[in-house]
Formats: structure tokens, sequence, C-alpha cells
């Protein structure tokens, strides 16, 4: 029995600087012409460093940005996901973690913190249909104070702002200062989109 032979095509690229050896490696399966690996880094000092590449997945998804010496998105990136949503904002070990801008393909928006990959802390949601969430975020669900805007741009009757968990409002209260919280939350998110 003969062992299946697969062509590869590798290129390296090694850069040398005072602090840091950084190899790009592109290696391709020449049937499927998929991208394997995109680049490797190792810090002469021990600390970890980060650098900056991109990689398309094999689902169809695509990262540009920073990486972590372990090859996680980590830093500053953009992520288009094989469905067509984007992600701007900042990453940890490979979670979309801090302030950050998510695009939906129906053009809902996210635009605030991030942790662990879901929307946590504060933030605005925006639907594609114009109606809108300006509050507290917890484990991606609406979870605290926060204010909810229709399409019309009315708050409803009666107004729909106070305390929420898991998408219901549960106390009427009026809550400005998250409000204002969550619309700087998502001025910041928004510095990130390029």
């Amino acid at each position: 029995m003969t062992p299946e032979s697969v062509t590869f095509c590798v290129q390296v690229q090694i850069r040398v600087t005072s602090k840091l050896v950084t190899f790009y490696v592109q290696v391709r399966n020449q049937e499927e012409n998929v991208p394997q690996l995109e680049a490797l880094a190792t810090p002469l000092s021990g600390r970890p460093r980060t650098m900056s590449n991109s990689y398309k997945y094999p689902d169809g998804s695509s990262y540009l940005g920073n990486w972590n010496e372990n090859g996680q998105r980590h830093g500053y990136g953009y992520m288009k996901f094989a469905d067509g949503s984007q992600f701007w904002g900042m990453f940890d070990n490979g979670l979309c973690s801090g302030p950050g801008v998510m695009r939906f393909t129906d053009g809902s928006r996210y635009e605030g913190d991030f942790r662990q990959g879901k929307f946590h802390g504060y933030g605005v949601f925006n639907r594609c249909d114009n109606m809108r969430f300006e509050g507290e975020y917890k484990e991606g669900k609406i979870w605290g104070m926060g204010l909810i805007t229709f399409s019309d741009k009315s708050h409803g009757m009666p107004r729909n702002e106070g305390y929420f968990e898991g998408n219901k409002l549960l106390r009427r209260e009026k809550c400005p200062g998250i409000i204002q919280r969550a619309k700087d939350a998502a001025n910041k998110a928004k510095s990130y989109v390029s």
C-alpha cells in the first residue's frame, strides 16, 4: 500500500530585529490552495510579542490583525466571518474582548464592550429595523440598566427604561448615567472601525 502524496508550496521570509525573530511562513496545499499557517514569531527576550498578519480560515472567514506568540488573535484586529458578519476591535487570546464593533449581515450592529467573545459591559445595539437598546450587557444578553428606543424614536408608554434581565424589563427607573456610559463605550468602539 502506497501512502497518498500531497504537494505543498512553502514560502518563508525571516525578519530579525533587535528583540524579535519573525518567520513569515505560508504553507499551501497545492490541490486545495488553502493556507495552513501564515506566521510564527519568537521573542528574543522571552517576553510575549504580538505581530500583525492576515489569515483565511477553511470556512471562508478571515482575520487581519495582531497575533500573540501562541498564534491566537490578540490585540487590534478585523474579522470577517463566513456568514458575512464583521468585527473590528480588540481580541484577547483569540476572542473579541474590550471595545469593538460587530456588524451583522441583516444590518444590525453592536458597538461597545466585549468579553470572551460576547457583548459584556456597556454598549449600544441597533437592530436592522432601527430599534435600539443603550445600556448594560452581560454574557451576550441585555442585562442591567438601559433604555429601549423604537424605530419611530419613541421609548414606549410607559417609557421602556430601567432594569432588564434576559431582554425583559423588570423595573422601570431612570438611568441617564448608564445610557451615557453606553454611548461613550459605543463611541470608543467606533474609533476602531476603519
